[in-house]
């Protein structure tokens, strides 16, 4: 086959199609101190202005190597869009969220979604991050745009405790939040797709089996799944961090075009179990590894996970802010030694 570019590389990975070699890159966030010295776009600003968000995540490509630009850098745009409080983060943490909307069950029925959702301060400087992107990125280059999915939007509202406890005793007041939050992504990733975003890509944690029994993934959350990738106008990757080894299967049915996981779940099970259902991206782990180990031992672990028959090399959740850019490095020329080595 001959030499395909970045992005007919990740396209034809997510359709389940022959490449020249895995894709490497990262479908979850990629901000890192080395790169943000370098780019001059530093958190917190780059998660609240455009240019900077697009500056950051471009960094990420040209500097780092990664074959896909991804944004944002953290997951609360959504969230403070619907009410929760914010606190902005520092240059080496996140923003997050500090209280919410949702205290007892019947404050979902006044929870407000915004007409003008899209229009929305965080909401709206996403789509503009993925113009300019869309602008300063040459075309073959595969854009990955990121949000929180719906189970993660739904503990965002109500907190860990009653997320948790609300599935035994507000059963309907979740699903109902599930549902709220399927709505918005739904309309959320068409806008991202309508903007230039080739992939859209939702971490939800929230739906997996370290925080709720599969069962409860299987009757409360997977129709929501299948409903988002019947709506959508375009590829659609479920993240799960912890070990979803146990909601592999009904995941892999639920439609989106490629599931992320983390150094828990054991590749070779994984591809066992979704097969040619779903593109498998992952895992390396983004502490273990890419922050803590030299070099040659990024190389060494990200080989072994092309041997063991990942789709796409991803770290297996959002990159540490200390991570070295020489491991970044290392990570995605380890791609290219490996195909190298084969054909000597």
């Amino acid at each position: 086959m001959t030499d395909l570019t970045p992005k007919e590389r990740f396209m034809r990975a997510l359709q389940g199609k022959d490449v020249d070699k895995v894709p490497v890159c990262s479908v979850t966030q990629t901000g890192t101190i080395e790169l943000m010295d370098i780019a001059g776009a530093k958190w917190p600003e780059a998660h609240f202005d455009a240019e900077k968000m697009a500056t950051l995540a471009i960094a990420g490509h040209e500097i780092a190597g990664l074959e896909a630009v991804r944004y944002p850098f953290d997951g609360t745009d959504i969230p403070h869009a619907l009410g929760c409080k914010i606190i902005e983060g520092t240059y080496d943490t996140q923003p997050s969220i500090v209280d919410f909307p949702c205290k007892e069950p019947k404050d979902v029925n006044d929870l407000e979604i915004p007409e003008n959702l899209l229009e929305c301060d965080r909401v709206a400087t996403l789509l503009k991050t993925t113009d300019i992107v869309k602008e300063r990125v040459d075309d073959d280059i595969p854009v990955v745009a990121g949000m929180l999915g719906p189970a993660a939007l739904a503990m965002s509202l109500v907190g860990v405790r009653n997320y948790l406890m609300w599935f035994i005793s507000e059963p309907d007041t979740i699903k109902e939040l599930i549902t709220i939050g399927t709505d918005i992504c739904i309309e959320y990733s068409n806008a991202l797709f309508e903007h230039g975003a080739d992939v859209v890509c939702l971490p939800d944690s929230e739906a997996g089996p370290e925080l709720i029994p599969p069962e409860f993934f299987e009757t409360m959350i997977l129709s929501d799944y299948k409903r988002l990738n019947q709506k959508v106008h375009g590829k659609t990757i479920a993240h799960i961090c912890g070990d979803a080894s146990e909601i592999l299967e009904p995941l892999s049915t639920s439609g989106f075009d490629g599931i992320s996981i983390e150094e828990k779940v054991d590749v070779g099970y994984a591809k066992s179990i979704i097969g040619n259902k779903a593109c498998l991206i992952g895992n390396i782990s983004p502490v273990e590894t890419l922050l803590g180990m030299p070099p040659e031992q990024v190389k060494e672990e990200a080989k072994a996970c092309i041997d063991d028959g990942i789709d796409i090399l991803a770290p297996g959740c959002g990159l540490a802010p200390h991570t070295s850019l020489k491991n970044l490095k290392a990570f995605v020329a380890a791609r290219d030694e490996y195909y190298l080595e084969k054909e000597g």
